[in-house]
């Protein structure tokens, strides 16, 4: 039987790669999308560690590739689960990038990806709650609650899981303050 609460150091997960030139992209770095990739992997894993359960990803929350990353560096991935729902976990990856040869290391970007606890015929399944044992897990935790609030106010406002009618003229004076020309 699985536990109704579990620890978030329990779905802790820390990966390393070594970056080499054929994760680069033209201009030398290492390609974005190919640690994405590394960070879906990390993702998953961290939350299938905390769920039991086989995870898929349902979003991904901000990706800002705040500094490039370096052939030869060595990528570390830090995941944990930063919040659960009933059948979803918002798991926090911070991604750090370290020059092997001086041990600089440098904060290269942070996500948030929400992944889906599914049974073996696909069907979403509930997940154990979290337990958080300090104050940066109550930080988390809380910052991931109103993240999920946020969007789902998002799509509430802007007509997506709505059967309500977007009305453009509600928003017409707010459209003013931006770059914009409307040509309805």
């Amino acid at each position: 039987m699985k536990p109704d609460f579990k620890p978030t150091k329990v779905s802790q997960i820390e990966i390393s790669q070594l970056m080499l030139p054929s994760h680069s992209n033209f201009s030398g770095k290492i390609h974005g999308g190919h640690i994405l990739s590394m960070m879906d992997q990390v993702a998953f894993a961290c939350a299938s560690k905390h769920s039991g359960e086989y995870c898929v990803t349902a979003s991904v929350d901000r990706v800002e590739f705040r500094t490039p990353i370096e052939v030869g560096e060595l990528v570390t991935m830090k995941a944990q689960v930063n919040y659960v729902g009933r059948t979803s976990m918002v798991v926090g990856i911070r991604v750090e990038a370290e020059n092997i040869q001086t041990g600089e290391v440098k904060h290269s970007n942070s996500s948030y990806f929400t992944m889906v606890a599914k049974d073996a015929s696909g069907k979403t399944v509930p997940v154990p709650g979290l337990i958080v044992a300090d104050k940066h897990d109550v930080r988390r935790f809380l910052r991931s609650a109103r993240r999920m609030e946020s969007i789902k106010h998002r799509r509430m406002e802007f007509g997506k899981d709505t059967h309500e009618e977007f009305i453009v003229e509600n928003y017409l004076e707010e459209l003013k303050k931006f770059r914009l020309k409307l040509e309805l």
